[in-house]
């Protein structure tokens, strides 16, 4: 089972600032966080609870924190909704923005994504919209799946928002299209691009730079694909259906590719292999560098640091281990068993990694030369699976288990 691009936390600081922006699993979305100054061991308990809230609506959303407001999703009724929070952890406001899903795992996972005072969210029945960030109230609306004849995954959306430039980025797949460009400030269709007649993943597209030229790099069902964020053109694809593996040979992709120098690493679950693409000096083709059969993460996002790449494979639902492989060559460092897999985000050089069973949280230096916890532990509100992201601004740790909300400070 299983998605993500869930509605994690987004971050940025002023909203008088030039182009504040907070996007799924931070900056660029590579889920390393920009912070310095951090603990670099825990107390044996666990670093110091700031605050907690609990009982609010269900969601697999981390969360977004801008000038000391807290965002992050749930759903309530038959919507998907909205929180802002405050840094004492007291609900400020809630709003609902779109329609949620509304079979298997309904729990909202879009992250919204925050520049400057509007937010942008997707709903898991594929509603888009766009929120004042100071009041809540609502900028634009869009069915876009019904708008665009857009298809779905079992899990329903699971993408969370890009932008760049003017426009705001949407990926429906279907018989008519496969992404379209929305007008940022008004919702209003700026293009469509071709179908490739297949099925939305449960991923979030990545804007990457080759040699000053921009290309959205996502994952549909089938394929990768690089598409001009100007008009749509989509300029290359990849065959990743083919690489499926194991029993299912399952194409169930949610997982926001990794983009460093010229490589694009690709990998998602269920046995499925990863793959290594070198990208061209123009962006205008892609080709297989290598294939990797052990690193199959299935939903909690890897890193790279240096030359190495860290994540959690699959060995079925319940159960992983923790790798780490040479970025280059794909070469093995490391497979080690650790409580069970799950969520990876990265701050000075240390890896935080989230156990998607029991919720244990371990605090690691990124090293090939093994995976040793330095401290750990254990999340002890909410209920249900750990599958939000873990989220770090201004050296607070953010932590979301589906209706429990928790603040710590991993301050030094």
């Amino acid at each position: 089972m299983f998605l993500l691009g869930f509605a994690a936390i987004t971050i940025f600081s002023q909203y008088n600032s030039p182009q504040q922006k907070s996007e799924w699993r931070g900056p660029d979305r590579t889920g390393v966080y920009n912070e310095t100054g951090l603990l670099k061991e825990w107390p044996e308990k666990g670093p110091e609870m700031l605050w907690s809230l609990t009982d609010i609506p269900k969601g697999y959303s981390s969360v977004a924190v801008v000038n000391d407001v807290v965002y992050l999703t749930g759903i309530q009724d038959s919507m998907d909704v909205l929180l802002a929070v405050d840094m004492a952890g007291k609900i400020k406001w809630q709003v609902p923005y779109g329609r949620r899903w509304d079979s298997t795992f309904p729990d909202s996972r879009c992250t919204p994504t925050i520049e400057n005072d509007r937010i942008y969210l997707s709903s898991g029945k594929g509603d888009l919209a766009c929120l004042n960030a100071l009041t809540g109230n609502i900028f634009w609306q869009v069915k876009a799946s019904e708008k665009f004849e857009g298809t779905f995954g079992k899990w329903g959306i699971s993408e969370s928002l890009l932008l760049h430039g003017d426009y705001v980025y949407y990926t429906p797949c279907g018989e008519k299209t496969t992404m379209v460009a929305l007008n940022k400030n008004t919702g209003e269709t700026v293009w469509k691009s071709k179908s490739l007649k297949d099925k939305p993943g449960y991923v979030s597209p990545l804007m990457v730079d080759r040699n000053g030229k921009k290309l959205i790099v996502t994952v549909t069902e089938n394929n990768v694909i690089g598409v001009k964020p100007e008009d749509g053109e989509i300029i290359w694809t990849f065959n990743y259906a083919e690489y499926a593996g194991g029993q299912w040979k399952a194409n169930i992709q949610t997982n926001t590719p990794l983009y460093y120098n010229g490589k694009i690493f690709v990998t998602n679950g269920y046995d499925h292999k990863s793959v290594m693409l070198d990208l061209s000096e123009d962006a205008s083709s892609v080709k297989l560098a290598y294939v990797d059969s052990l690193l199959d993460v299935h939903h909690g996002g890897a890193v790279r640091l240096g030359k190495y790449v860290y994540g959690a494979n699959w060995e079925h639902n319940r159960m992983g281990r923790w790798v780490c492989l040479e970025w280059e060559t794909g070469k093995m460092m490391y497979e080690t068993e650790w409580e069970n897999k799950g969520s990876i985000i990265s701050a000075e050089g240390m890896l935080y990694c989230y156990d998607e069973k029991d919720g244990n949280i371990a605090l690691t230096k990124a090293s090939p030369e093994g995976f040793k916890v330095i401290s750990t532990f254990k999340v002890p509100l909410g209920k249900g699976p750990h599958w939000s992201h873990l989220v770090i601004k201004d050296g607070i740790l953010y932590v979301r288990h589906e209706d429990a909300l928790m603040a710590y400070n991993i301050k030094a």
